[in-house]
């Protein structure tokens, strides 16, 4: 059978990547991978916390974010790299890979001697399979953004694919670098993507495989030995140093600190800012800014009180970046100055757009109609202008931070109603559209991580209905060119500025904690605990 190709044009995967570098977290003593300052030692187990059971081991499915991910992470190889120090694309289980002028038709020249961990061969029909999986998932799928236009995989040969869209999708190559896009064997898409969260079907061609996973307990994991299809341009390509890895599930922030401290535990994520001074002349501390969507508040704009710009940017006026960043964090987390944190791709600078004055947010409350009322909320036609906020529990400053928000909206008379919940109760929160504002982050090194929410089709539209910036998206989407693109969403994030989307807070700086006899744990692009092949520990 004949197949009608697309033409391509080439762009080998190292070449491939981002307009700007990723800048590092800005603290001297910040790194990007624990200390190692001799051989390597093979063999050992290693104990880490994550603070939250990740509810699906399915790489796709939708779990509890990074804690998710860094489990995930270590089952599942991807297509491509996205290099930590720079964005680029680099190979993986693809050794390049090319694309057509319109951004509709991506070709990737697959690695030859992969194996999954069941025994079976890697090769083309089980990335075509993995692809078409997700597509089906749809909403059911933490990925489905990514597919977007999906049309579908073509096996051209053994060892090569063509992915193709119905309409432009250039976010697709460093997508396939994401976890989600981690390529599984036919017998895990043969098994019903609802029936995969305890992981028992999931089989990848990653550098660790599946022991046992005890729910809100731990997930275990043992090398295997046969793995040698790293990134090249990773620190260690090959097999895992570590025999086993534990991820035990402590969802309390100080019990992990202590754990650590008794030597309980190797290493803990999710460090939380106020143990950083405690725990810094005693443990090595990775940390690493994230790039995507910064910490802030959305406005579910179908909702009608905050569908009306008065009201969203009399709240951007009245809440102080500068002083919640330093009331509940310290300098290792910068002041946000976009929807999009300064380690993005693409990343603009948009705080002029608007400045703090509560003066000016109460006095533009005021002459819209909104009138004060005996307990200091405002009231509108008969309507409070009292608003409802979800949050996660999963990042011990959010509370204080959102407490100070909603000091700071009281005073220029918004109420705010603050509802917190687990990963699974805000997933909940979400869906049901009870809402008026969100407190939320999400890290992608891609600006197109904002498309899912601030365009009018996207998986978790916000419902903005913007013309203007649906227009952008698409540009986007459209564009090969890493500069074209960098100059586009730069308008996206200005246009979100002025139609006051998103109240940008503050960036997330993600820090882990290792024993001293721990060495090579490190963040990806995402900066999100990459694959721990490179990770060991001293000999006892």
């Amino acid at each position: 059978m004949t197949i009608h190709r697309t033409p391509i044009r080439l762009v080998t995967a190292i070449a491939v990547g981002t307009a700007a570098a990723l800048v590092m977290a800005g603290c001297s003593s910040d790194s990007t991978a624990s200390s190692s300052s001799s051989k390597p030692v093979d063999g050992g187990s290693l104990t880490y916390a994550v603070a939250n059971d990740p509810i699906t081991l399915n790489p796709s499915g939708t779990g509890a974010g990074n804690d998710t991910l860094a489990i995930t992470r270590q089952l599942v190889d991807s297509l491509l790299w996205q290099d930590p120090s720079d964005g680029s694309l680099k190979p993986w289980l693809a050794t390049k890979y090319a694309a057509n002028s319109d951004a509709t038709a991506f070709t990737f020249d697959l690695r030859s001697g992969v194996t999954f961990s069941d025994g079976s061969s890697f090769d083309a029909t089980a990335v075509k399979d993995t692809f078409d999986d997700i597509a089906k998932a749809g909403a059911s799928s933490t990925a489905a953004a990514y597919f977007s236009g999906y049309k579908e995989t073509k096996v051209v040969d053994d060892d090569s694919v063509e992915v193709d869209f119905t309409t432009p999708n250039a976010a697709f190559p460093n997508a396939t670098a994401s976890v989600a896009l981690g390529i599984v064997a036919p017998k895990t898409t043969e098994t019903p993507f609802d029936d995969r969260a305890d992981g028992k079907a999931v089989i990848g061609t990653g550098p660790f495989t599946l022991s046992s996973y005890t729910k809100n307990t731990s997930t275990v994991l043992t090398k295997r030995k046969d793995y040698d299809w790293g990134p090249a341009a990773r620190s260690n390509a090959g097999a895992a140093h570590l025999s086993k890895v534990t991820f035990q599930v402590v969802p309390e922030a100080s019990v992990r600190t202590g754990s650590l401290q008794s030597g309980q535990l190797d290493a803990i994520s999710s460090v939380q800012p106020s143990d950083v001074d405690t725990l810094k002349s005693q443990y090595d501390l990775v940390s690493r800014a994230n790039p995507g969507q910064v910490f802030g508040l959305t406005f579910n704009q179908k909702r009608p009180l905050v569908s009306d710009l008065v009201v969203r940017k009399a709240i951007a006026q009245a809440v102080d970046p500068k002083t919640v960043r330093d009331t509940s964090l310290n300098d290792l987390f910068k002041v946000a100055t976009s929807v999009l944190g300064s380690t993005t791709p693409g990343y603009k600078n948009t705080s002029s757009a608007i400045s703090y004055d509560p003066t000016a947010a109460a006095s533009a409350l005021q002459d819209a109609g909104w009138e004060k009322g005996s307990d200091g909320i405002r009231a509108k036609d008969g309507q409070t202008l009292q608003l409802k906020l979800i949050w996660i529990t999963n990042f011990g400053p959010n509370q204080t931070s959102l407490e100070l928000i909603q000091q700071e909206l009281k005073k220029v008379g918004v109420g705010l109603t603050l509802e917190s919940g687990t990963v699974p109760q805000y997933l909940a929160n979400t869906t049901s559209g009870d809402w008026d504002l969100a407190w939320d982050n999400n890290s992608r090194a891609d600006g197109d991580v904002l498309r899912s929410k601030f365009s009018s089709d996207g998986a978790q539209s916000i419902g903005a209905g913007d013309s203007t910036l649906d227009a952008l998206f698409t540009k986007e989407l459209s564009q090969s060119s890493a500069t074209d693109r960098t100059a586009t969403f730069s308008s996206i994030q200005q246009r979100i500025a002025a139609q006051v989307d998103f109240v940008p807070v503050h960036e997330l700086t993600s820090i882990i904690a290792t024993a001293k006899d721990v060495h090579g744990v490190a963040f990806g692009a995402d900066t999100r605990l990459d694959q721990l092949t490179g990770a060991w520990k001293d000999a006892a």
